[in-house]
C-alpha cells in the first residue's frame, strides 16, 4: 500500500491540506521499484546532456521560471517552513543567481580543463607521446535535499544546478520538511527541461526514508551530494562507500564554526562584537549551517563588556518557529542537556518559549576555556545544537584559548575578531591564529560573520570532517567539479578525439597547449 506524503505547517505542527485548499496528500513515497525506474529514466537523459548549449538553456529557463512562480514558489515554502516571505524571497533570487551562474560556467567551458600536449620524440628523460586531457561527467547524481534551505539547497537548489552545469541528469531525494515546494520546483526544472529541448527525466523527484537509502545504492547512481545531518549523512557516506562499485558521496554534515575574539578585538569594539554575534547566531532561528556555535572571547573587564551587550542583544532576539516539531524537541532538549553540565552558567536561557508551545527562544551559554580544554564531562558543547543557541568560552591568553581550539572538529567556517592593528604583522600572533583556523575550516573569516555565503567563483563552502565528507565545495563555480572525471586520450587519430581536444579549438573552449594558455 502507497504510504502518503503530507506537508505539515510548522506553525501549528498540523498537516496542510496539500499544494491547494481542497487537495490531499503531496505525493506517496517512492517503492524500490520506483527509484529503480526514476533512476533509469534519468539515465536514459545522459546522452542528450552531452549538448552544452541545451544545459545552458536548461538552467536559464530553470531561473526564469522560478521568478515567473516566485509568488506561488515562496508562499508554499513559507507554509511549509515558516522561514517569512522576506528570507525566502530573497532564497529564491539567490537560487535563481546560481542557476545563471552555472549556465555561465557552462557557456565559457574552462570547467571542462582542457591540456593537449603535442609529441615530443626529443623529451628528456622520456619522449613524450600527444596526450589530450579533459573532463567528463559522471552520470547519474543523486541529490538530497536539506532542510533549512528549501530552494538553494534543495530540488533547484547548488547541487542540482552544478551537476545538470556537468552534464549529469540528477534524481533528487525530496525533503519531509517542504514536500510540496518540491514538487512544484521539480516541476518547474523538468519544463525547463523539455523546453530546452532535452528529456522531461533529466531531473526526477522522489520522497521517503527508503527511497534515500535504495537511491545510493542504485548501480546506475553515479555520485551523491547531501546537505543534513551528521548521523544521516555519516550512514548514506557509509552506504556509498560499501557499494561493490564505491562512488563520490559530497556530504555537509555539521558544523560548530568556531569564532575567536581576541584581547585587541574586545579592547576596541567590545560592545559591536557582542551585538553582532547575537545577530548572527539568532539568524533564521539559528537555523544556518554556518551559524556561530562556540566564540571564544577573552576574560576581564573588555570580555565582560562584550558579554554584557551579548546578553541585552539576545534577551531581546524575538522567539521564532523551527523547521519542524522534530527539530523543535531535539533543540529544547539540547538546550537542556548543555545547560545542565558542570561549570556551564546560563546568562540567556534557550528553550521553549513560554507564549507558544511551537516556537523557540534563544540563548547562550557561558563556559571557562580551561574546563573544555580538556576530554571529559563537557564534551557535548563541541556538538553542533541546531537552533538558535551559542557557547561562549572565556580564556586567559593564548595557551588557553589555543587549547580548545585543538580540540575542535572540521568546520564550514572559523572566525577572528582582530584589533585594527594586529593584520599588520606578517608573522605575529594574528597570522599564527590564522594558520590555527586554517587548519580547522574550509572558509576563513576576519571581523565578520559566517552567516551568509557569496556565490561566487572564489567561494569554498566545505571543510574538514565532519563539516563535509570530501574537499569540495558545494556553493560556488567550482562546485561542478564533483560531478567531473578526467579522461586522457594518448596517441588518438584527429577524427576520433572528442570535439573539445581537435587542434583549431573548434568548440572555442579555454585550454591549456604545452603549457600555454589559449583559447
Amino acid at each position: 500500500m502507497a504510504v502518503q506524503v503530507w506537508s505539515v505547517d510548522p506553525r501549528t505542527g498540523k498537516q496542510r491540506t496539500g499544494a491547494g485548499p481542497d487537495a490531499g496528500p503531496v505525493a506517496t513515497e517512492a517503492t524500490s521499484e520506483q527509484v529503480d525506474a526514476a533512476v533509469r529514466a534519468a539515465a536514459a537523459a545522459v546522452p542528450a546532456l552531452a549538448d552544452r548549449a541545451a544545459r545552458s538553456r536548461l538552467l536559464r529557463g530553470a531561473a526564469r521560471l522560478l521568478e515567473e512562480s516566485a509568488e506561488q514558489v515562496v508562499a508554499t515554502a513559507d507554509a511549509e517552513t515558516a522561514l517569512g516571505t522576506p528570507r525566502l524571497t530573497g532564497e529564491l533570487a539567490r537560487t535563481a543567481f546560481q542557476l545563471r551562474t552555472f549556465a555561465d560556467v557552462v557557456d565559457e567551458g574552462a570547467f571542462l580543463d582542457v591540456i593537449i600536449d603535442h609529441p615530443d620524440p626529443d623529451a628528456k628523460p622520456i619522449p613524450r607521446p600527444d596526450l589530450r586531457r579533459y573532463k567528463i561527467p559522471l552520470g547519474v547524481v543523486a541529490v538530497y535535499a536539506a532542510s533549512n534551505f528549501p530552494l538553494a539547497f534543495s530540488v533547484p537548489g547548488g547541487d542540482t544546478a552544478s551537476a545538470l552545469a556537468a552534464g549529469c541528469p540528477v534524481v533528487v531525494k525530496a525533503h519531509p520538511d517542504h514536500p510540496a515546494t518540491s514538487e512544484l520546483c521539480a516541476g518547474l526544472l523538468r519544463r525547463a527541461a523539455v523546453e530546452a529541448g532535452l528529456p522531461e527525466d533529466t531531473v526526477v523527484l522522489v520522497h521517503g526514508f527508503q527511497a534515500g537509502v535504495d537511491l545510493v545504492r542504485h548501480p546506475l547512481v553515479s555520485a551523491a551530494g547531501f546537505t543534513g545531518s551528521i548521523p544521516g549523512g555519516r550512514a548514506l557516506f557509509d552506504a556509498a562507500a560499501a557499494r561493490p562499485r564505491p562512488i563520490p558521496f559530497h556530504g555537509e554534515l555539521g558544523s560548530l564554526n568556531p569564532v575567536v575574539v581576541t584581547e585587541a578585538a574586545a579592547a576596541e569594539r567590545a560592545e559591536q562584537i557582542g551585538t553582532g554575534l547575537a545577530g548572527s547566531f539568532t539568524l533564521g532561528t539559528g537555523q544556518f549551517c554556518t551559524k556561530p556555535g562556540l566564540v571564544l572571547a577573552p576574560s576581564g573587564a573588555d570580555g565582560d563588556r562584550l558579554v554584557a551587550a551579548l546578553t541585552g542583544a539576545a534577551q531581546q532576539a524575538p522567539a521564532g518557529v523551527l523547521l519542524d516539531s522534530r527539530m523543535r524537541d531535539n533543540f529544547v532538549k539540547g538546550a537542556a542537556a548543555r545547560a545542565a553540565l558542570p561549570g556551564v552558567t546560563v546568562p540567556v536561557a534557550a528553550g521553549a518559549a513560554e507564549a507558544d508551545e511551537q516556537q523557540v527562544r534563544a540563548g547562550y551559554l557561558l563556559v571557562d576555556a580551561a574546563d573544555l580544554a580538556e576530554e571529559g564531562a563537557l564534551d557535548l558543547l563541541l556538538e553542533e545544537c541546531f537552533g538558535p543557541l551559542t557557547v561562549v568560552v572565556r580564556y586567559d591568553g593564548a595557551a588557553s584559548r589555543d587549547a580548545v581550539l585543538d580540540r575542535l572538529p572540521g568546520n564550514l567556517t572559523a572566525t577572528a575578531h582582530l584589533g585594527a592593528a594586529e593584520g599588520a604583522a606578517a608573522d605575529g600572533p594574528a597570522a599564527q591564529l590564522l594558520r590555527r583556523l586554517t587548519a580547522l575550516a574550509g572558509r576563513v573569516l576576519v571581523n565578520g560573520w559566517p552567516t551568509g555565503v557569496a556565490v561566487t567563483g572564489a567561494q569554498h563552502h566545505g571543510g574538514p570532517y565532519p563539516a563535509t565528507t570530501s574537499t569540495s565545495t558545494s556553493v560556488g563555480a567550482t562546485a561542478i567539479e564533483r560531478w567531473l572525471r578526467p579522461v586522457a586520450y594518448q596517441d588518438t587519430p584527429p577524427a576520433l578525439l572528442p570535439p573539445e581536444l581537435r587542434d583549431g579549438n573548434p568548440l572555442g573552449v579555454p585550454r591549456r597547449v604545452d603549457g600555454v594558455a589559449s583559447a
